[in-house]
């Protein structure tokens, strides 16, 4: 059985242990409340400007655009968007084990634009290829890194040296639950139908002022930075809910140990004293 002394010293590491895990806690849900916002006032105009797109590319008759070229794929990018920092849980992991399975699946070359530290810490280390970076985001999700990220990727593939784009990140769902979801942004793939809203969209008049082919060019690629820019928001809400949540679960976990370890002084103090009193009445005894 451990020492006194080595009780003590253990509570009290528990106990500052317990004091930063409640204080992350407490910051994380600071955070995850102002992302959480970010990402709930965002998701609208998402949903408007995929709509927008979809009823622009029926209405315009099929107009070509370099951006929604279907070709055969040769070589596939991946997107992977996870957090600079870890003390989150299964956050990170999650994200990296859905991009692991997903290269594993691809036929063709690809590539990763790692977003995040720890992404690209992870597949720096496997040898797997990566054509740019970005890390030390911030707390917050700059749209002008969604804008570098989306004009990287569109001048690749107009230059057709990547045939897909696709964009992994973790879906904020709740508190609780954060999804990995894969979505392919390259080539543009403009939705025709949206919860039963297809058919309005098609039946929808559009004049098209200076030409179809000069909306398309503007709004295709303000389409592939917004959904570039929701999943880093999305990202954001998750990584700091996951984080609220592996703090509360530590602090509790501390909490216990704390009891446990405490338990075990008390007991270890009382055989003590029981010890030393049975030494007294014993030297007692051999006196007379």
């Amino acid at each position: 059985m451990a020492s006194l002394r080595d009780l003590r010293r253990r509570i009290r590491a528990t106990q500052n242990m317990q004091q930063i895990t409640k204080a992350m806690k407490a910051v994380s849900a600071a955070k995850m409340r102002r992302a959480q916002e970010s990402v709930t006032l965002a998701r609208p105009y998402s949903k408007r400007i995929k709509n927008v797109l979809g009823g622009v590319a029926v209405a315009s008759g099929g107009v070509r655009h370099p951006l929604l070229e279907v070709r055969e794929p040769k070589k596939t990018a991946f997107v992977v968007l996870t957090a600079d920092r870890g003390l989150c849980g299964g956050f990170n992991s999650n994200i990296i084990r859905r991009t692991t399975q997903e290269v594993q699946g691809v036929k063709t070359e690809f590539t990763l634009l790692a977003v995040g530290r720890k992404g690209r810490d992870f597949f720096r280390r496997r040898g797997f290829e990566i054509a740019k970076e970005y890390i030390g985001i911030g707390d917050d999700a700059q749209y002008a890194t969604a804008r570098d990220i989306a004009s990287y990727v569109i001048d690749k593939y107009s230059a057709e040296e990547y045939d897909e784009v696709y964009l992994i990140y973790s879906q904020f769902v709740n508190v609780l639950v954060q999804k990995p979801i894969k979505t392919k942004i390259l080539p543009a793939e403009p939705p025709t139908e949206e919860g039963g809203a297809g058919k309005e969209i098609q039946r929808m008049p559009y004049i098209f002022e200076p030409s179809a082919e000069a909306v398309l060019a503007e709004l295709l690629p303000k389409y592939i930075e917004n959904a570039i820019y929701q999943g880093l928001l999305e990202t954001k809400a998750g990584f700091y809910s996951a984080q609220m949540t592996a703090m509360e679960n530590a602090t509790q976990n501390a909490s216990e140990m704390i009891d446990s370890l405490t338990l075990t002084m008390n007991r270890a103090r009382q055989a003590q004293i029981t010890k030393e009193i049975s030494e007294i009445v014993g030297g007692a005894a051999a006196l007379e």
